[in-house]
């Protein structure tokens, strides 16, 4: 562990975590969390029905808003945030099971948060995941959009239809996730696509279980992996919508393999 920079949790679980999985609404995570649970990863005792670790949903609902609000975050709320989390860490890690390999949690918003985790949890390990902001554009599931859309995105495209403002969103969050990440914790960062999960399952898991130091088997896991019929679903809709959501999202779109 670094010992020049402050952390929020206990010397004893700064080595095996916190692993965290963050994404972009809709992207498919819930599989990723059963996928890491097989090879021992704890995700906590308190999830939703989406594999969600609750208590830090409740958190991002506090305060991912007013972080992208503040720019540089004052000492002041930097402090009232480490309070908060001290107090969901633990809950959540206070009986991590003995049995357990390593620990973490995911809830996708975490992707917002993720200079602040490095800043205060100096060893956490971040898998970064995603799927086609085109397919997310379409999801049913915009609660992200619905929620944070306008911290993102401020005053641009408000009045722009919903696909159009959830690719954006999209696009914003994902490039700032990568280009934090890549910078500034290295090894501790890993981003996997959702298609290339489906289309070479085995692979990718022990991509990811390599990641978080996991010995799983990842041929046994590949069973949890069922490609979902609307993988790829925008592919369906008029030439004029994609090309507005290439248009709104192409930097992102390049970046990641989808252009």
């Amino acid at each position: 562990m670094d010992d020049t920079k402050p952390t929020v949790i206990p010397p004893e679980l700064a080595v095996p975590g916190p692993n965290l999985i963050g994404a972009t609404g809709g992207s498919g995570t819930r599989v990723v969390a059963k996928i890491l649970r097989r090879a021992g990863l704890y995700t906590g005792d308190k999830l939703n029905p989406y594999e969600d670790a609750v208590e830090f949903g409740f958190y991002s609902d506090r305060w991912i808003n007013r972080y992208l609000a503040a720019g540089e975050l004052p000492e002041d709320m930097r402090g009232e945030m480490e309070s908060d989390l001290r107090s969901v860490l633990a809950d959540h890690a206070g009986d991590i099971p003995a049995e357990s390999a390593a620990w973490g949690w995911k809830e996708p918003r975490s992707i917002y948060l993720l200079r602040f985790w490095n800043e205060t949890m100096p060893t956490v390990r971040f898998l970064h995941f995603l799927r086609d902001g085109r397919d997310m554009a379409f999801s049913e599931n915009q609660q992200q959009l619905t929620k944070h859309g306008d911290a993102v995105l401020g005053e641009d495209l408000r009045k722009a239809k919903t696909p159009t403002r959830s690719i954006a969103v999209w696009s914003r969050v994902n490039l700032a996730a990568a280009d934090y990440g890549e910078r500034e914790l290295g090894s501790r960062y890993l981003r996997v696509r959702f298609e290339d999960l489906c289309a070479e399952p085995a692979s990718t898991i022990a991509q990811i279980y390599d990641h978080f130091g996991l010995e799983g088997d990842a041929e046994a896991a590949a069973a949890e992996v069922r490609p979902p019929d609307t993988l790829g679903r925008w592919e369906l809709r008029r030439k004029r919508v994609i090309e507005e959501l290439n248009a709104t999202a192409e930097p992102a779109l390049r970046r990641f393999g989808y252009l």
